[in-house]
């Protein structure tokens, strides 16, 4: 669990030493903008972007998670430019709450609810659209489960448990570093009963999922697919994510050759992205100059 949630860093030589190497391989994506654009060019981008430690700051309440208003204004901006997805491991209807963007492709609990922009339609039917939930059948279990994990957790005083509908997360942040081995027994405990659901870990959080062959990097690929770029040549998909499930995204683009991955992280970590940006603020930043060349390249079309 310590693997995954550092809460102690380095003396300052070596993380600097750690930090030089890493950043040889996984160099800013703001520093190499020039770079990734020119590698974009003839292509269509499709953006696909984590929220929790990418679009919002990591906070002790995971409830209050909320995205600024300016990169809610540059994510916006972003969609009008290129088709974008928010792929979380949050349940799909909260993370929408949280982003508060009808334009936008969401895919929820790690890519197994996923949904298109709502349609503006006069018929109710026609408006909105789910376009794949492949573990509906495990929603009882599911629900089963949460209340059996907040039964067994509450002993442990800033453990939180919360149902993203079709998976569960076990969040520690605010437990005493001492408990966490503790909190990963109970758990455990629950889901021995449970050879259907699989336990992994993120930042400080426990992720509880059924075990189908499904993650944000096969969410990636259907989306991708029902965009139309199933297996087309002329695709440049950019993944930003902080977590551990974002790497499933990473090596797909690495494996397609395609696009590329961003990895946030302000500590060097084995990942698949090729590039990486320090903060939820760095992110802006990128997708805001993003933005500013897709327009300043339309502007220069139209003169033409």
């Amino acid at each position: 669990m310590r693997a995954s949630s550092p809460t102690h860093t380095k003396s300052t030589s070596s993380v600097t030493d750690d930090q030089v190497t890493w950043n040889l391989h996984h160099p800013s994506a703001l520093e190499m903008l020039e770079q990734i654009i020119d590698a974009s060019k003839g292509k269509q981008i499709v953006m696909f972007l984590d929220y929790d430690g990418t679009l919002s700051p990591i906070v002790e309440d995971p409830d209050r998670a909320f995205m600024s208003k300016k990169i809610r204004k540059t994510v916006r901006k972003l969609a009008k430019c290129f088709p974008t997805a928010i792929v979380s491991g949050r349940c799909r209807d909260k993370v929408y709450k949280f982003v508060k963007l009808a334009e936008l492709y969401y895919a929820g609990s790690h890519g197994l609810d996923i949904k298109g922009p709502e349609k503006r339609s006069k018929s109710k039917s026609d408006g909105e659209s789910v376009l794949f939930q492949p573990a509906s059948e495990f929603l009882p279990m599911i629900d089963e489960v949460y209340k059996q994990l907040v039964d067994t957790t509450k002993s442990t005083p800033g453990a939180k448990v919360e149902n993203n509908k079709f998976c569960l997360s076990v969040h520690f942040r605010c437990v005493d570093e001492k408990k966490w081995s503790e909190l990963a027994q109970q758990v455990r405990s629950v889901l021995k009963e449970y050879p259907k659901l699989r336990l992994t870990q993120g930042r400080k959080v426990l992720e509880i999922r059924p075990t189908i062959k499904w993650d944000k990097g096969k969410a990636l690929e259907f989306l991708l697919e029902s965009l139309g770029f199933a297996n087309c040549t002329d695709v440049f998909p950019v993944y930003i994510g902080d977590d551990r499930t974002d790497e499933d995204a990473f090596k797909i683009l690495r494996d397609r050759g395609q696009g590329f991955g961003i990895l946030v992280s302000k500590f060097p970590k084995e990942t698949s992205a090729s590039y990486s940006l320090q903060e939820p603020d760095e992110v802006m930043d990128f997708l805001r100059r993003l933005v500013e060349w897709k327009q300043l390249s339309l502007q220069a079309q139209s003169r033409m």
